[in-house]
This record gives structure tokens, sequence and C-alpha cells, in this order.
């Protein structure tokens, strides 16, 4: 059965989203947003939180950022949101033996270890949000929380960058 029109661009759309910037075949603009700074809650710190500008008629985001747990015990990135968006879920992309990168949702969280950082980032684990409520425009900043099982509620602050930029570790990546 052929997919409909609004479910094939969703399709594209979460595929361009959450693709390595050089995979995308786009070269990002000169100047970049710095990520904003970090925010912390007990022995969590997030930090480079950043997303990609999106095309006028998305429906779709992605979010990236770092989180470390400076803690004892282990937390878990369960969930969050953003205040441009209806849903948030945190997502994984995969590349198969056949060279075809897959999206799925992470079912029950992200486990952050103790003395380790949790890097959200291109072509790997990552924040989608869905349901754009209005495009999301290079330059701006975005509000959005964090929700861990131990840590609670932290805000954090996304930095949106131009479609084609790389990670927060090399903004300049092509």
């Amino acid at each position: 059965m052929p997919m409909t029109r609004p479910r094939a661009a969703l399709a594209a759309a979460l595929l361009f989203l959450a693709a390595p910037a050089h995979a995308q075949g786009l070269a990002h603009h000169g100047g970049h947003a710095h990520a904003a700074p970090g925010a912390t809650a007990g022995p969590i710190m997030v930090s480079d939180a950043w997303s990609r500008a999106t095309p006028g008629a998305a429906k779709v985001g992605v979010g990236y950022l770092r989180v470390t747990n400076k803690g004892r015990e282990p937390d878990r990135l369960v969930g969050g949101s953003v205040a441009v968006a209806g849903r948030f879920e945190l997502h994984e992309t995969s590349t198969g033996a056949d060279n075809v990168a897959r999206m799925r949702a992470v079912e029950g969280g992200l486990e952050i270890k103790p003395g380790e950082t949790v890097e959200l980032k291109p072509g790997g684990h990552h924040a989608m949000f869905l349901d754009l409520q209005r495009p999301l425009k290079e330059g701006e900043t975005i509000a959005g929380t964090l929700q861990f099982e131990r840590a609670g509620t932290v805000g954090v602050t996304y930095a949106v960058r131009g479609i084609g930029a790389g990670s927060a570790a090399d903004p300049h990546r092509h």
C-alpha cells in the first residue's frame, strides 16, 4: 500500500533530522550559535544543548546535548519537553548490516552511569520534538526540560543552529 503524502513527508523529515549533517549533503552557514550554558540537578549536569533549524512546514525537530553524572548512583533520562512542541521523545539512530539507517524510540529511558557522560548527537541518541507549533529558526534559543528518574526535572535551553549543523564538539563539520 503506498504511503500517503503526509506520512511520506513525516518519514522523510525524521530520517533527515536524525542523519549526521555530512550524510545529508548540506553545509552549514559560516557562523553558528553556541550551545547554551549547562544546567544541573544534584549530580546531573546538562551541557551543550542545541537543535537544528527546521524547514517551514516541518512538524518535527531534534535536540542534542551532553549529560554528565557526577554522582555515585546511576540515573536515567526518561523524558522531557520543549515549549514549541506538543511531544518530546528519546530516539536512537542505528545502521544495520544493510547499511540503512533506522530510528526507533528508546524504551525505558537512557542510562547515565556514575562518572560517565552520555552525548545525544547526530547519528546516535537524540531527542525528537514532535508536533512543532512553529519552525525553529537559526540563532534563536528554545526552552525545555529534561526529566531524570533520580535527579528530577532539569531546565535546558537549546541553541538553534543552521539546518546542516554538525555536532556541538565539531560545529564546522560538513
